[in-house]
């Protein structure tokens, strides 16, 4: 499976990120880029924790494909409804994002047209997205994992976009503590501080 790097610059923003595409959000990816297909140009995005749903919607407005809104499940439900009533009317497509593991919409008129919509979900990373995405939030670190690093850890590691974002983070803090390279005592102290000491006896 081919991986791709979607660059993101945010304009004025001061913020840069990158979107690794892989098994778990190519389907998402894909859609993104083809707002025209969307059923009354509207899409609901959900996934779990970090999986880069904000990211996303950022590249997407930021590319000229639409409107988002980040967080609609946290909105006051007749806000999104006459944001939805104003993109009919401008033709402009609108992405939605949920935070929440679910969105329980009590308008009616608000639940016909969101359970109308392109429902779109972030799904976890198999093994080579994963690695991946931890050589990708590593560079972003100015972070050398070490050789090895990946095929070392994502067998041993928590599979969601949460735990691989927190063990590269505690790779980075123990070197730096440790004024060492990532090695492999950094990359199993990083696996039992992030999953607990059950893990560090197993590896």
């Amino acid at each position: 499976m081919s991986q791709i790097a979607l660059p993101l610059s945010l304009s004025g923003s001061g913020e840069t990120g990158v979107i690794v595409v892989g098994s778990g959000n190519r389907a998402v990816a894909d859609a993104l880029a083809a707002p025209e297909t969307w059923p009354y140009r509207t899409a609901v995005l959900m996934g779990p924790s970090r999986s880069g749903k904000s990211l996303m919607a950022r590249w997407f407005e930021k590319s000229g494909l639409g409107d988002a809104i980040d967080g609609a499940d946290g909105l006051l439900q007749d806000e999104i409804f006459h944001r939805w009533n104003r993109a009919q009317e401008s033709g402009t497509p609108l992405l939605l994002v949920v935070n929440g593991e679910r969105w329980d919409i009590t308008l009616p008129d608000l639940a016909s047209r969101m359970g109308a919509a392109l429902q779109l979900e972030i799904q976890p990373p198999d093994d080579e997205m994963a690695a991946d995405l931890m050589l990708a939030l590593a560079a972003q670190r100015g972070l050398a994992l070490g050789e090895g690093a990946p095929a070392y850890l994502v067998p041993r590691m928590e599979r969601s976009y949460a735990a691989i974002e927190r063990v590269v983070g505690e790779i980075d803090r123990l070197s730096l503590e440790r004024m060492a390279p990532a090695t492999l005592s950094i990359w199993r102290d990083a696996l039992e501080a992030v999953q607990g000491p059950e893990q560090g006896r197993l590896l």
